[in-house]
């Protein structure tokens, strides 16, 4: 896996993964930025989020569950001191679907939190501490 980050200026970067996907990462205007993308540490979470939420959806899919979306809520906390790492992080998954089992929402987060989610694995075994939580609501007709 690779990526390429290039200065454009002030406090923006273009940061280009391996496979040839760009996003612009930006600093606060306070900063000398123009607020034109996320900030480096959002990115990161949003990487962690997306790597969990794929877990469950292709979890809750095999588990041949009915769903027709899935959000995910991340909370973070940091430091207050430098360099400000995360602390806490906190996930919530918001399953919908038709007759979607709780139990098997339930298995699909532990799994994701426990075995395939990489990011969380690491973050976590870094120190920072991730909790869990999801609902499963049912889809309008």
């Amino acid at each position: 896996m690779q990526a390429e980050i290039s200065w454009q200026g002030a406090v923006q970067f273009q940061a280009r993964s391996g496979t040839g996907h760009s996003v612009v990462l930006d600093g606060p205007e306070d900063a000398g930025g123009r607020n034109a993308g996320p900030r480096p540490m959002e990115l990161l979470l949003m990487g962690l989020g997306g790597c969990a939420s794929y877990d469950v959806v292709t979890i809750l899919q095999k588990s041949r569950q009915n769903i027709v979306d899935c959000t995910t809520r991340i909370d973070a906390e940091r430091a207050d001191a430098v360099p400000a790492v995360f602390t806490r992080i906190h996930l919530e998954f918001i399953v919908t679907g038709h007759a979607v089992k709780d139990a098997l929402v339930k298995r699909a987060v532990a799994l994701s939190a426990e075995k395939y989610c990489s990011a969380s694995i690491m973050l976590s075994q870094g120190g920072v501490e991730i909790s869990h939580s999801y609902r499963v609501q049912e889809a309008q007709e």
